[in-house]
Order: structure tokens, then sequence, then C-alpha cells
């Protein structure tokens, strides 16, 4: 019989560990933040071939054609978002439901939205598995928002504009803060932070990304 250390690939601490300094490294510092993704356990949201990278700095498929972002530009996004403990926050793009999980931690409620039922599905069993109740989730247009619950503090939209929409500004608090990726094409794209002024909107470009479009309309699935 032969003993030896564990096998630190495989030891949770460890990666915990690996996963939070890659996040560091690339810029995530708030410290709210990285507790929030600490606590969500992005290997849930992650299934089939792909689930052994859950914890690697990359974006990975999901179903229906969709990806889940990589953990660093999740970090990033809610940093900019600025999301306080009274806030309610929109999101467009459920897709795994990684995202959502995450504000669920930093907020007061989350309205998320994504056009293919199934993900809206998958993600709304997910949370009723983890215990997330301010989460809420539904299959409609997110391009449109939900102005039954508008105005929103925050609101985060995981897929790419040519401009930020008129609906989602609209549904914007005043001093609401909404962070968004923006280009006419996946090769181009810029993350924007609209900050909503008493006589306007203020842009900030904070770096290059690269998601999917964001598309009008209900899916088939």
């Amino acid at each position: 019989m032969t003993t030896g250390t564990p096998d630190h690939e495989d030891d949770p601490a460890e990666r915990k560990m690996r996963f939070l300094f890659a996040l560091r490294s690339r810029g995530v510092t708030d410290s709210r933040v990285l507790t929030a993704m600490e606590r969500i356990d992005r290997g849930l949201f992650v299934k089939g071939l792909f689930a052994e990278r859950a914890y690697e700095d990359m974006p990975l498929p999901i179903s229906c054609g969709q990806t889940i972002s990589q953990p660093s530009v999740v970090g990033l996004m809610t940093q900019a978002l600025g999301v306080q403990p009274r806030d309610v926050v929109l999101e467009i793009g459920t897709g795994s439901g990684y995202q959502a999980a995450i504000l669920s931690q930093l907020s007061r409620r989350v309205y998320t939205i994504d056009r293919h039922r199934r993900l809206v599905r998958e993600a709304s069993d997910l949370f009723r598995a983890m215990g997330l109740t301010n989460i809420t989730a539904v299959a409609r247009d997110g391009s449109f928002g939900w102005p039954e619950q508008a105005p929103f503090d925050r609101i985060l939209v995981t897929a790419a504009a040519e401009d930020p929409p008129g609906p989602l500004l609209a549904q914007l608090k005043p001093g609401g803060i909404m962070v968004l990726p923006v280009g006419q094409s996946d090769a181009v794209q810029s993350l924007i932070k609209v900050t909503r002024q008493p006589n306007g909107f203020d842009y900030e470009e904070l770096r290059p990304v690269r998601f999917v479009p964001l598309v009008e309309g209900l899916a088939s699935e």
C-alpha cells in the first residue's frame, strides 16, 4: 500500500484558492464580489464534457448554442455594476444562471430574462436546488426589459447590441448603472458602463469583450 499527499488538482480548497487568485490577477479586486464568487460554485452550472473545465478562466458552451462567460469577465462586469445590498437588479441573458446567482449574493432581488425557455427552466431548477429565493427568471424578449418590474437600480446585459437598447435605458432608475457589451460584430465589442444622471446618461468604455449577440424575440425552445 502506498501513501502520499493528495493530488492538489482534486483538492477543492486548492482549486478554490487558484480560482480566486486568477480572478484577482485579472483585476477583480472588490471583496464583496470575490466573496460572492467564492460562494457560488461555477461547477454546478457547467455540465457534460466541459464540467472538468468549470474552474478555468474561459468561456464554455452550454445548452441552446449559448456560453457561460469566463469567470474573470463575470467578476469584472459585476464589479463595474457596483451592486448594493438593497438594489433590485435586472439581468438580460440568464444563460446558465451563473451570473444571476452571483448577483443574488449582492442585491435584494434579481430579475433575469432569457429568450430560451430551456435555459430559464434549467437555471430556475438550479436556483431552487441552491436555495436562492431572491431570483425570478422568465422567458421573454430581453431587448424590451421587464417594464412591469421597473425601474431598476442596476441592469446587466450579457449579450451584445449595436447600441444600449432604449427600453433598458428607460427602465434604469436615476443614479442607476447599466453594464453591457456594445458592438456591431462578435469581433469588435466594448464593455460599456452607463450611469443615469438627472439630465441624461454618462457612458464609460471599460474594456474589449466578446459576447453572443442580443437577439430579439423568443427562441423556439
